[in-house]
């Protein structure tokens, strides 16, 4: 092997390790059997949510998470892998992921990590499931107006009442 592929592949691995030491979450998965337009449709989903996904090869990824906190996830590193990166929201690489893979029997969740922290397939899945940042923020603000509201109603009654006798 010569000198400048030597330098192009340590390269490579050093841009991968700074991907994943900047990631929030990196989601890993198998996407043997999927079409051109199903990749693409699933790249652009991933796109406009702010994700970036990269087909990354198996040795870089084994020496990129060498000596870091994702080891573990060497043993996903088989066969075809590509990568969800999302340095943003923890959630929604694993969101997007899962809700294509149910639609694509194709698309095979391997692993990954949410919040820097690895995990397993089912704390993936169950992340998935969560409602969105957005989502959560709609269910507190309801969760605060009906209290509000029902205060508001009880002033107006009070100041209503204390109308009603002055008014008598």
């Amino acid at each position: 092997m010569s000198e400048a592929t030597i330098a192009k592949k340590a390269e490579a691995v050093k841009n991968v390790n700074e991907m994943l030491t900047n990631a929030e979450t990196a989601i890993v998965v198998d996407y043997r059997g999927l079409t051109v337009a199903e990749v693409t449709d699933l790249r652009k989903q991933l796109r406009d949510a702010g994700i970036k996904m990269m087909v990354i090869k198996n040795k870089i990824l084994e020496r990129a998470v060498e000596g870091t906190d994702y080891e573990d996830l060497k043993s996903t590193f088989v066969g075809p892998t590509a990568v969800a990166f999302s340095d943003e929201d923890a959630i929604a690489p694993a969101k997007i992921l899962k809700k294509f893979a149910d639609d694509h029997e194709a698309l095979e969740i391997k692993g990954g990590f949410i919040e820097k922290k690895v995990q397993t397939l089912d704390k993936i899945n169950e992340y998935a499931t969560l409602p969105s940042r957005e989502d959560l923020l709609s269910m507190l603000a309801s969760a605060l107006q009906d209290p509000m509201r029902k205060i508001a109603r009880a002033v107006k009654a009070v100041a209503d009442k204390k109308s009603e006798e002055e008014a008598a």
